[in-house]
């Protein structure tokens, strides 16, 4: 099970320098309407009779994302400036997570209703992973049973959360590139680029969530030997 844990960081770390390499194609590819991320995702939220979101630029590279608590739509500088095939598909995405939200996308929903928890579990798992590293003794105080049963409750809410992710950030591509290809922002090769980027990028959360599945299979196992 180690093994499996440590090919799924492994394959992970590959798919991540994929996705940069694709990102950094796609981002020396201009798009031929002349259009920038910001007023690709300016155009799809009106053309979508969306008036309530705010597209803003945030620092960094790949730090793109849409904020529900907020209704922003936050795009690197490299997207919100970005006049290229790599830019249009990343703000028509973070576009479609906004179409969710304001059509009550039930999954989106969901995953927005699981974030306290998910928090709260990712933290409580590393102060446990923290006292057993320092031999802080978490088992005199409590059966390794009870700290078994405690991680596999922890890790359950994360990995739902891993799940329930990949429904909405396919979807959400799926959204882009249909309107990237119906609205004319984008022609046939462009949009053929743009999907090949997004899967990419969606192949990350894949990745997370069979990762997410094995540790919990692990501390399941753990658990049944434990009963031995």
């Amino acid at each position: 099970m180690i093994i499996i844990l440590i090919a799924f960081m492994l394959v992970g770390f590959l798919v991540q320098n994929r996705l940069k390499s694709k990102f950094k194609k796609y981002s020396e590819i201009p798009l031929q309407t002349g259009l920038s991320g910001r007023e690709i995702a300016l155009r799809m939220l009106n053309d979508n009779g969306i008036h309530d979101v705010e597209v803003l630029s945030t620092p960094g590279k790949l730090t793109d994302h849409y904020n529900p608590q907020n209704k922003t739509i936050n795009l690197s500088p490299e997207v919100y400036n970005g006049r290229t095939v790599a830019a249009a598909a990343v703000a028509a995405h973070e576009c479609g997570h906004a179409l969710q939200h304001a059509q009550a996308y039930k999954w989106l929903e969901f995953r927005s209703a699981m974030v306290p928890a998910v928090s709260f579990s990712s933290r409580a798992m590393s102060f446990i992973f923290i006292f057993m590293l320092f031999g802080m003794g978490l088992t005199t105080m409590f059966t390794f049973t009870t700290v078994i049963w405690v991680m596999i409750i922890l890790q359950s809410i994360v990995t739902a959360f891993t799940l329930v992710t990949l429904p909405v950030e396919y979807d959400a591509s799926d959204r882009a590139l249909v309107y990237l290809e119906k609205s004319g922002v984008a022609g046939t090769l462009e949009t053929s680029q743009a999907k090949d980027a997004l899967t990419w990028a969606a192949n990350t959360y894949l990745v997370a969530a069979l990762a997410s599945l094995t540790q919990l299979a692990y501390y399941i196992l753990l658990l049944a030997a434990s009963r031995d």
